[in-house]
């Protein structure tokens, strides 16, 4: 059986290229025992993939060059060895951006017994939903009084945190980078709207869409959003740090708001979070969540690439804003 594999062919500088890619096709072994041969059938793709393309301290290894990348997916058990893993088993990896692989079991996850598509397991129901779950619940504290600005808020994480956020009874303010995308996040029943390709002044219009100020800032964003947000934001606010895209291409650091005194003179908590130290919490999460999916209240937006060809181009069209929801490869 062949495999094949997107491998990192060069670190990027900047904004990342094709060139910094390069689809190979490998020959796996036979499996032993205890062991089972996967076939992807979706593959997600994810921002915080691009921190892993240089070598940094983080809290995760970066990727090897001329070395296939790694990344959430859903597979197929079409071979076993092990009987915790039959043929025909649909799990959950973190082996994408390839076509097929062996495992010992160690790092699959049989996907839960609830009746919704594979790939909602990749977003909504996956790490991007545990992710804006998480940050409302377990590191803003959210209660239902709140009112909530969300950056990014047409992302796989944003689009998320805007549909919960409503569903508990909060204020929510999206901030977005299209018209096109502001009509999306508009459907969820946000209560504004900015984008803020079109606005002169963000802070501005964050006081419009909230003049009794916000109690929550998920941060998606970084830069001027941040800025925004600490200006707007009440006393005893709540910033809870998912990622900061607006810096993940920067070459040299970028200078940070100007205003962070506010963090004092507001008597805010700001807290960064990485949802891998919160997995105790899936098991609640997707009853939650599916809950909510299954009757509609929360709905998946998801923008597809075909085939583990095109899985450099999805990459790259994340930082270019091309998606709406979260970003799959359907191999």
């Amino acid at each position: 059986m062949n495999s094949q594999q997107i491998h990192l062919a060069s670190r990027p500088s900047g904004m990342p290229t094709q060139e910094n890619f390069k689809l190979v096709e490998v020959e796996l072994p036979s499996i032993q025992e205890g062991e089972v041969l996967i076939k992807n059938t979706w593959m997600s793709v994810d921002p915080y993939m691009r921190g892993r393309m240089v070598i940094r301290e983080s809290y995760i290894p970066p990727f090897q060059i001329d070395e296939v990348l790694e990344g959430g997916a859903i597979g197929e058990v079409i071979e076993s060895k092990n009987e915790n893993f039959p043929v025909g088993s649909k799990v959950s990896n973190i082996s994408g951006w390839r076509t097929t692989f062996i495992s010992d079991g160690a790092d699959l996850t049989l996907l839960p017994s609830v009746e919704l598509p594979d790939q909602h397991f990749l977003g909504v129901i996956g790490m991007p939903g545990l992710t804006g779950w998480v940050g409302l619940f377990k590191v803003a504290q959210l209660k239902p009084t709140d009112t909530v600005f969300v950056s990014a808020a047409s992302g796989a994480v944003g689009s998320v945190v805007c549909q919960i956020a409503k569903q508990y009874g909060c204020k929510v303010i999206g901030s977005v980078g299209s018209d096109e995308k502001a009509e999306m996040v508009k459907a969820m029943g946000v209560d504004a709207v900015i984008n803020y390709k079109k606005v002169d002044d963000l802070t501005q219009a964050l006081r419009e869409a909230a003049p009794e100020g916000i109690d929550v800032y998920f941060e998606n964003v970084g830069g001027a959003h941040l800025e925004a947000a600490l200006e707007v934001i009440n006393p005893y606010g709540r910033i809870p740090v998912c990622g900061m895209i607006a810096d993940y291409n920067a070459d040299v650091p970028q200078p940070g708001p100007s205003n962070l005194l506010q963090i004092n003179t507001k008597k805010l908590t700001m807290q960064g979070f990485i949802v891998m130290d919160y997995w105790e919490h899936y098991g609640e999460f997707v009853e939650q969540m599916g809950q909510w999916v299954k009757e509609g209240k929360v709905k998946s937006e998801e923008t597809v690439y075909e085939g583990l060809e095109n899985a450099a181009e999805a990459f790259i069209g994340l930082f270019e804003g091309k998606n709406k929801g979260k970003m799959l490869v359907k191999i």
